[in-house]
Order: structure tokens, then C-alpha cells, then sequence
């Protein structure tokens, strides 16, 4: 059992879009993220997916509107939907995943990453 500080984990790491491994737990996988610039369209057939702002603004464009998330704000985009997550300047995010979620769910481009780091 260890202690997770999110202010020296994240100095660690400068790459967008490549979510790191920081705590397991139920076979849900608890995920570190910088977001800047657009994502892609996708969806997660199979599993929920939340995002926790821990620094900056991430909105979250859906087909019909666009959620804006602060920081010590969190959303759950239930299995299924379709959104595309946007930066406009880096945002640190903390992702909640089971851990057989792929990052881009039914888009599988350049921005898929199988192969999770941990830090």
C-alpha cells in the first residue's frame, strides 16, 4: 500500500494522450493522462469511462452538447456514447478504466496505446 501524489507523478511524464498506470483496483485500472489539442471521435462499447480534472479545462463534446469539467470536477461517460475529448491547453486528468478499455475505444488510429506505462 502506497500513497499516490498526483503533483510529483505527473512531472514524470511529457506525452499527450498516453494515459500511465498508477493503482488497480476490482479489475478497474486507475489511469494518469495530459490532454492538449483534440482527441478522436470514439466510443467504449463495453465500458463506463470517467474523467477527473485534476488541472486546467477539458471539454467533453458529445454529438449534441459540450460539457466543460474544472478542476476537482469528474464525469462518467456511460458505455456506448460517442465523444471526443478536447484541450485547449494541458489538462492533467485521472481516468477511471476497467482495465480491457482501449483509449480510443472503436477508433484504433495513431492515438492508440495497447501498451500502458506505470508509473
Amino acid at each position: 500500500m502506497e500513497k499516490v501524489n498526483f503533483e510529483e507523478k505527473f512531472p514524470l511524464f511529457n506525452d499527450y494522450w498516453s494515459p500511465k498506470i498508477v493503482g488497480e483496483l476490482n479489475g478497474q485500472l486507475v489511469k494518469f493522462a495530459k490532454f492538449k489539442d483534440e482527441f478522436v471521435w470514439h466510443k467504449h462499447d463495453e465500458e463506463d469511462e470517467l474523467f477527473f480534472v485534476l488541472k486546467g479545462t477539458l471539454d467533453i463534446a458529445f454529438r449534441d452538447k459540450t460539457v466543460t469539467l474544472q478542476p476537482n470536477e469528474f464525469m462518467i461517460v456511460p458505455k456506448g456514447v460517442e465523444h471526443k475529448p478536447i484541450a485547449k491547453e494541458e489538462v492533467w486528468v485521472m481516468l477511471f478504466e476497467s482495465a480491457s478499455t482501449l483509449n480510443t475505444g472503436n477508433t484504433v488510429g495513431e492515438l492508440t496505446k495497447r501498451d500502458l506505462d506505470r508509473l
